[in-house]
């Protein structure tokens, strides 16, 4: 009897060992292989977004929506937007970039149509970003080109296939770009409405390539100002005249911030509303007067928030990988 009791003792004893060990056991060899497997529940972010198989596109030439495959779009805007004789990596780059513009867009159109294109969330315009078809990308290129560049593209396109860029576990929704900044970058609040963390002003120092390099416009002060009052009928410039032409202050970027052009109340205007109403390819401009004329030397080309596609290009020829060029531009981003 008491051999007995003491079988039955070490037989619960291995039992309760067994149900101990076991499970440790296998949240040890199974949480290891679930880390090596399935590296997305490691991901440092709560809301992973999966990019669609299609996306419909409003074709302005054509005035009628399309729906394409989601990637072919995204290979197609990086062809429109960023030469094929780009790095490699300055293209992986912009696909990521595209590829997340037109994601946000697409969770943007789920709360509002835009007004320019309700039938469709994103455009084949700068509007949003633009788009040409395959056919029109060969024919407005050189031959030999899709052999060469457009494969190219596509590569560098599939090797980011599904990636895109996140700020603190969130899908980034303004990964803005342009062409070029001429060495700085702006921070968002001093060209749009307001502050984004990720597009803060940093340096682009390798852009000697870039085109729009300290370009001159130059103006009789009689054209310089019919242009101002035409371009802006509500504002009170009063007389411009030399003496009431000055820049007043620039942003963290370089740019014009604010600028006085004219004796009237409402004579100061922002260097964005000079610089569009000039078409002047950047804010970041200096003046001089040459007689009874101004001119301006301007340097780098587009907004300047973001990603700087000659910049992006720049860096990639300094060895940098696409991703060392998305984070710098995209201040505190990650690309998964």
């Amino acid at each position: 009897m008491r051999e007995m009791l003491r079988l039955i003792v070490q037989l619960m004893i291995l039992g309760l060992i067994f149900l101990a060990v076991v499970p440790l056991a296998a949240v040890l060899l199974f949480g290891q292989l679930g880390q090596a497997e399935g590296p997305d529940l490691q991901l440092p972010f709560r809301n992973r977004v999966k990019t669609p198989d299609t996306i419909t596109v409003w074709l302005e030439d054509q005035s009628k929506a399309v729906t394409v495959d989601f990637e072919a779009y995204v290979c197609r805007v990086v062809a429109s937007e960023m030469p094929s004789t780009f790095e490699e990596e300055a293209l992986k780059a912009q696909s990521v970039a595209a590829r997340t513009f037109a994601m946000a867009k697409i969770e943007k159109y789920k709360e509002k149509k835009p007004e320019a294109h309700p039938k469709a969330p994103v455009c084949s315009t700068t509007h949003c970003q633009v788009y040409k078809t395959e056919k029109a990308l060969i024919a407005a290129h050189e031959e030999g080109w899709e052999e060469n560049g457009w494969e190219k593209i596509k590569k560098a396109c599939q090797t980011t296939e599904g990636q895109l860029l996140y700020y603190d576990g969130e899908m980034v929704m303004q990964p803005l770009f342009f062409s070029s900044s001429g060495g700085q970058t702006e921070n968002s609040e001093d060209v749009f409405v307001s502050a984004v963390p990720y597009l803060v002003s940093v340096s682009s120092p390798y852009e000697e390539n870039a085109t729009h390099r300290d370009e001159k416009t130059k103006l009789s002060l009689k054209d310089f100002a019919k242009k101002l009052k035409s371009a802006y009928p509500e504002k009170d410039l009063g007389k411009i005249s030399q003496p009431s032409i000055k820049i007043l202050s620039r942003t963290a970027g370089g740019r014009v911030e604010k600028m006085q052009v004219g004796d009237g109340a409402g004579g100061i205007l922002k260097g964005t509303e000079v610089r569009m109403a000039l078409g002047l390819s950047s804010a970041l401009f200096a003046i001089e007067f040459d007689g009874s004329n101004i001119v301006f030397t301007s340097s780098g080309s587009g907004h300047g928030v973001g990603m700087s596609q000659y910049g992006a290009d720049g860096m990639a020829k300094e060895g940098y990988d696409y991703k060392e060029i998305l984070t710098h531009y995209y201040s505190g981003t990650q690309v998964y």
